[in-house]
């Protein structure tokens, strides 16, 4: 299962810092730290692996132009890293912004211990889960691979959404609802 992994927000801030600064090593560690959860996210919604590797160098490329320029991250490097993924995934699908299903292997949880919801979609056959997942709409799909798959907190999925933590916990509800009804409905 793919899994990002980001540095500590402490840790975050001290390297936006220097960064901005100026600090060519702070600016690759964050390019290293961040690059491969960045990818990750990408990849989960870009079939293709070179599109996806494309779209991250495009991400950091902004970042580090950004950095120059009169529009830097000001407070928090990861929802502005995320941000700038998302609407570049969007982009990359135009209108589509569709989740390619085939990707789905690699974010369903495997862990017992996870929350029911995940534990209710392991559960299901991969190919089942897949089919319904397919009906969801594009943000319902993304809070499903932000919290479960990537099991991202409430807060940090609101800030790569761009959403308040509030509609974040109702669109994951409307999310892990429809998939029940969903997946009930193609059990009957």
């Amino acid at each position: 299962m793919i899994m990002l992994v980001l540095p500590d927000l402490v840790q975050e801030g001290d390297l936006l810092t220097a960064a901005q600064r100026g600090d060519a090593s702070a600016q690759r560690e964050i390019y290293e730290q961040y690059f491969p959860p960045i990818y990750n996210f990408i990849r989960l919604r870009v079939n293709d692996l070179q599109q996806a590797q494309d779209i991250a160098a495009d991400v950091f490329l902004d970042f580090f132009i950004a950095l120059k320029g009169q529009r830097p991250p000001r407070k928090s490097l990861r929802a502005w890293l995320f941000r700038v993924a998302r609407n570049k995934v969007y982009d990359h699908y135009g209108k589509r912004k569709q989740f390619p299903l085939t990707t789905l292997e690699d974010w369903v949880p495997a862990d017992r211990d996870a929350e029911p919801e995940a534990e209710f979609m392991r559960l299901h056959s991969v190919d089942r889960v897949r089919r319904v997942i397919g009906m969801l709409n594009a943000e319902q799909q993304e809070v499903l691979i932000l919290r479960f798959g990537q099991t991202l907190s409430l807060q940090e999925t609101a800030d790569i959404m761009d959403k308040t933590v509030s509609a974040i916990k109702s669109l994951q509800f409307r999310a892990t609802d429809r998939l029940r009804q969903l997946l009930g409905a193609d059990n009957g």
